[in-house]
């Protein structure tokens, strides 16, 4: 598993203050809260009568969809991969 030790990263999300803990870097962290904040922003411009809450689960829903889509491409390129071989 590694032994990795864990650190404190302070980041703004949104104007919030939150604090993460974990494995990753310090700057890792920081470039995770800056998509979520964008992404946030992005979301709330087209929306502004959004509440928080309904503005995080909207985020939450892009980046998971964003996810798939990615995930989805790599699954195909592996695929084009094999049959190559």
């Amino acid at each position: 598993m590694g032994n990795h030790p864990k650190k404190k990263t302070t980041v703004d999300i949104y104007g919030q203050q939150y604090s993460i803990i974990g494995t990753e870097s310090t700057s890792h962290v920081r470039l995770v809260a800056s998509i979520v904040d964008d992404k946030m922003r992005e979301i709330s411009s087209a929306n502004p009568m959004l509440d928080i809450n309904k503005l995080a689960v909207l985020t939450a829903v892009n980046v998971v969809h964003d996810y798939l889509k990615v995930k989805e491409q790599l699954e195909k390129l592996e695929m084009q991969l094999k049959e190559k071989d």
